[in-house]
C-alpha cells in the first residue's frame, strides 16, 4: 500500500491580496483589505483537491484607505479587535473549485463556501515553486454580528449586509 505525502504550502503575503467590496449608501463601492494575514495549504495531489486550507488574518490590520471608516470597523460595532484580534478559516472540503469551511469572525463561526479558480503552479526564477489561486464569494456581515446599521434621509441603508470577498493567493511549496 503507498503512503501518501502531504506537501506543505505557505502564503507568499509580498504576492496575495485579502480584500472585500461592500456597497455604501447603495449608491457606491468600498474597497478594503487585511494587511496582515498568514494561510497555508497542505495537499497531496498537484491538483489541490482535497487540500486542508487554513487561513487567518488580524482584524486590527485592515484597511479601507480612510482612517476614521478603518477606527470604526475596529470598534464594537464591527470586528471589536481588541477582543477579537483574528479572523480564522478552516476548509472542510475542496473538489478544485468549490472550498467549504467554518469562518470564524467575532465569536460566531458558519460555514462558508468560496469560488477557486486555480492558476497553476510554476518555478520563480530562484526555484521555488509557486502556487496561484483566484478566490470569491460572498458573506452576509450580520450572520457574524456586524451589525451596526445606520439609514440615510433618503431611506438607504448606509452599509449593505452582503460582503463580497475578492482573494488572490500565492503559495510557495515548501
Amino acid at each position: 500500500m503507498k503512503t501518501l505525502v502531504k506537501t506543505k504550502w505557505n502564503i507568499d503575503p509580498t504576492h496575495s491580496v485579502i480584500g472585500f467590496k461592500v456597497k455604501h449608501m447603495m449608491i457606491s463601492t468600498v474597497t478594503g483589505h487585511f494587511e496582515d494575514f498568514n494561510a497555508t495549504i497542505e495537499t497531496e495531489t498537484e491538483n489541490f483537491n482535497d487540500s486542508e486550507i487554513s487561513f487567518t488574518a488580524q482584524t486590527n490590520s485592515i484597511n479601507t484607505k480612510n482612517s476614521d471608516r478603518d477606527a470604526h470597523l475596529k470598534s464594537d460595532d464591527f470586528f471589536n479587535t481588541e477582543a477579537y484580534p483574528q479572523l480564522n478559516f478552516s476548509s472542510k472540503s475542496f473538489d478544485g473549485s468549490t472550498l467549504v469551511g467554518d469562518l470564524t469572525i467575532r465569536d460566531i463561526t458558519k460555514e462558508v463556501s468560496l469560488d477557486i479558480g486555480f492558476n497553476g503552479t510554476a518555478v520563480d526564477p530562484y526555484g521555488q515553486t509557486k502556487a496561484g489561486f483566484e478566490v470569491t464569494g460572498a458573506i452576509n456581515r450580520k450572520d457574524f454580528n456586524l451589525t451596526w446599521d445606520a439609514i440615510t434621509e433618503a431611506g438607504s441603508i448606509v452599509v449593505s449586509d452582503t460582503i463580497k470577498l475578492i482573494i488572490d493567493l500565492q503559495f510557495i511549496k515548501e
